[in-house]
């Protein structure tokens, strides 16, 4: 029994890219539909949630990725230069260079927001899509959220200390050229062409982004079939243990269904 617990995790393997920095990833082989785990904002793969799915992933013997962005994690670059567009280019160089097949994209609040990108890119790869607290243009609109004056001294000093209770600094320190890009990647101000499977969970004691969005990226997508999951007592990580049996059962039956309509 000892041995079964230890199992082998997924070692680490790099991407080479030309003129782009290497991103970190860790791959299962296995069938399709793949599943892919996109972290969030300062996140990196080695979180509870990639690993619930991981481990859900190898049970079944289905295909699973799990990858850091440019600048997080394991990967190359620097935090500081990074943008949406960037990340939203690594997203891309995985499904492109990693992925065989159809995937099931699984996007946590800034991969929420990643992936519905990657579906846009890419109808013939993302055959589904789960969202967890997904952060779809939400760093946007919540700079121009604040007062005007704050608006201006963060464009003067070139900084925003976005507010966080992940980390000791309490904030996150992003670019004001960080969200002057992130507005070219906005998708909540008309239809999002995308017309796969779709399931949003999202907990409403969520302090950091509101579900009121995953309410919104429900109504934007042309798909028909799109499910929203509220967790009345869900916080924003939803990685407590009955979050992790909701998202894995969600992937579960997305599995199911993709094979019955294949």
């Amino acid at each position: 029994l000892f041995l079964l617990d230890c199992r082998l995790k997924s070692s680490v393997s790099f991407l080479t890219r030309q003129d782009r920095p290497n991103l970190a990833y860790c791959k299962l082989k296995g069938r399709n539909p793949g599943v892919i785990f996109l972290p969030g904002l300062n996140s990196n793969m080695n979180g509870r949630k990639a690993a619930a799915l991981e481990d859900f992933c190898s049970s079944l013997g289905h295909a699973f990725i799990r990858f850091d962005y440019t600048g997080c994690g394991s990967s190359d670059g620097k935090f500081e230069e990074c943008t949406i567009g960037k990340w939203r280019k690594d997203v891309l160089s995985i499904l492109d260079e990693l992925a065989d097949g159809p995937q099931i994209l699984v996007g946590s609040s800034l991969g929420g927001w990643l992936m519905l990108h990657a579906a846009i890119a890419r109808p013939d790869k993302v055959s589904a899509l789960v969202g967890v607290a997904v952060a779809a243009d939400h760093l946007v609109t919540a700079f121009k959220k604040l007062p005007l004056e704050a608006q201006k001294e963060i464009e003067e000093k070139g900084e925003w200390k976005f507010p966080t209770k992940y980390n000791e600094e309490g904030y996150y320190s992003l670019t004001s050229d960080f969200i002057r890009e992130a507005e070219n990647h906005c998708v909540l101000n008309s239809p999002i062409p995308i017309t796969c499977p779709i399931r949003l969970i999202h907990g409403m004691k969520d302090d950091d982004v509101p579900w009121q969005i995953s309410m919104q990226v429900a109504d934007r997508v042309l798909s028909k079939d799109v499910d929203v999951i509220l967790r009345k007592t869900g916080q924003h990580r939803m990685s407590e243990k009955e979050d992790m049996k909701l998202l894995v059962n969600t992937v579960d039956d997305l599995i199911d269904k993709l094979a019955t309509l294949a």
